[in-house]
């Protein structure tokens, strides 16, 4: 469990986005790695707010000493996999069946990034 990057968009006391970050492992060895979740309302989407969430929780990262962020995005949500790779992430590769989605393994895209400023 991390204790820090937790991102939410609201407007008119409304939510129409939020990111955050979840631990990889409890090991100490991972301690600097995390998962990345960002969420936009389907009324929010093609604003922006995407970019803003992804780009604020990259810096509240490091600013944490998070020094990889990696995700897992469905394939066919390709607005998702381009909003990361505009945000420095990488594939680095296809998980076959990884989660399960209305009783349906899915298969997802990782990627990550590697931070420029933490971990050198």
């Amino acid at each position: 469990m991390l204790n820090c990057c937790r991102l939410v968009a609201v407007e008119d006391e409304k939510v129409l986005g939020w990111a955050g970050l979840s631990a990889v492992s409890s090991r100490e060895v991972y301690s600097g790695v995390a998962e990345v979740s960002v969420y936009v309302a389907n009324q929010a989407q093609g604003k922006g707010l995407g970019q803003a969430l992804l780009k604020a929780l990259i810096n509240e990262s490091e600013k944490s000493g998070i020094w990889m962020l990696q995700a897992s995005i469905f394939p066919e949500n390709t607005n998702s996999i381009a909003l990361h790779a505009r945000n420095g992430f990488r594939p680095v590769g296809n998980r076959e069946k990884l989660g399960k989605l209305n009783g349906v393994w899915r298969n997802v895209v990782l990627m990550e990034r590697r931070s420029a400023i933490v971990g050198l």
